[in-house]
């Protein structure tokens, strides 16, 4: 069955104070998602992500590795978290991908992984 990377997108400055109680409401429905994911058979993989600020971009040229703090992308969007699923079609994933939204209160990008 195909699978499709959901990922989770927000502004930059983005901060949670998960003992607000609007964090507390999205990580309930995050988890409600989640559960109807497994049930449904679509569950792969997911994950939060800390800041873009803690990345370190690695690049490799002329035999040599660099390394850089920060993110690759200087955006003012950056990614937050993801879901890997399974789902018989796009169709299908941007269904699931409608109830990722309503469920984070973000948007989530739909990308068909290579097969």
């Amino acid at each position: 069955m195909p699978q499709y990377l959901l990922s989770v997108w927000h502004d930059e400055t983005y901060e949670v104070d998960f003992s607000s109680p609007d964090a507390q409401r999205r990580v309930g429905q995050v988890a409600a998602f989640n559960e109807e994911l497994q049930r449904a058979g679509a569950w792969v993989f997911a994950g939060g992500l800390h800041p873009a600020s803690s990345a370190t971009v690695v690049r490799s040229g002329e035999g040599q590795v660099s390394m850089t703090d920060g993110p690759y992308a200087e955006t003012k969007e950056q990614m937050g978290g993801f879901w890997v699923i399974e789902a018989p079609d796009l169709d299908a994933a941007l269904e699931l991908a409608g109830k990722a939204a309503t469920a984070s209160g973000e948007p989530i990008e739909v990308r068909p992984m290579q097969g």
